[in-house]
């Protein structure tokens, strides 16, 4: 009887490690650290995602080199949010803290396993002399709308991505149009549009919200989507028009 209770006492201490271990392997861990330390997490890792949660406006006047623009203003800002990697640490910064305090708060409650807020905002980033990056365009380069004409005017499909650098749900559709534009080579094209790069052209074409994709053919729009669209949408509208 007592070896009954003592192997029915060790079990219960083994599942009780078993869930405190499962628990702590999925802390969520938040908080607001200093430029200091914000800069010093950042300077040696490409693999950390940072978040300016600015309007597009105030981010063109500058911001962390690698970082994605996600207002916080914008009604679909928890849908660009929610495709990126959970694993990966997130950094997350404004101009002086307010809206980024309250982008930590939803992101953490999102599942993001670690993520981390910058104490003062870009303000405090600049009192310390730290680097900034700016969107550089060079307009001369910018395609005109005849150039633009020429390229969708093909006998093979089109595909149209408008993208920008800092665009989130653009980095993710990157790698899978790739693919798809290697799988189905014989029949398609992919064509890449910088939205900062070519303003005058998307304004005139009237494109918005990033991304977008559209399929032409023979300078014929057959069909577009604007927002993040998963792989198996857009492969299946190219099956539908080859």
């Amino acid at each position: 009887m007592r070896r009954y209770k003592s192997n029915k006492t060790i079990v219960s201490v083994l599942i009780l490690i078993s869930i405190t271990s499962l628990i702590s392997c999925n802390k969520i861990s938040s908080q607001r650290i200093s430029a200091n330390d914000f800069y010093s997490e950042l300077i040696d890792d490409n693999s950390s995602i940072i978040i300016d949660v600015r309007t597009p406006e105030e981010f063109s006047k500058g911001h962390l080199r690698n970082a994605l623009n996600i207002n916080w203003f914008d009604d679909n800002f928890e849908s660009q949010v929610e495709i990126l990697n959970k694993d990966r640490p997130v950094f997350i910064y404004c101009l002086s803290g307010g809206r980024s305090a309250k982008a930590l708060d939803k992101i953490s409650k999102m599942g993001f396993k670690n993520s981390y807020e910058l104490d003062g905002g870009i303000l405090e980033w600049r009192k310390n002399n730290y680097p900034e990056s700016k969107i550089k365009v060079d307009l001369e380069k910018s395609l005109s709308v005849n150039e633009f004409r020429e390229l969708i005017t093909s006998d093979k499909l089109v595909m149209v991505d408008y993208f920008a650098k800092w665009c989130a749900p653009c980095k993710v559709m990157e790698p899978f149009l790739d693919d798809l534009s290697v799988e189905y080579s014989d029949k398609i094209e992919l064509v890449r549009i910088d939205y900062d790069q070519n303003l005058p052209l998307v304004k005139s074409l009237g494109v918005q919200g990033l991304p977008v994709i559209q399929l032409y053919y023979n300078n014929q729009l057959l069909w577009y989507k604007d927002g993040f669209t998963d792989r198996n949408t857009i492969e299946s509208q190219i099956k539908k028009h080859l």
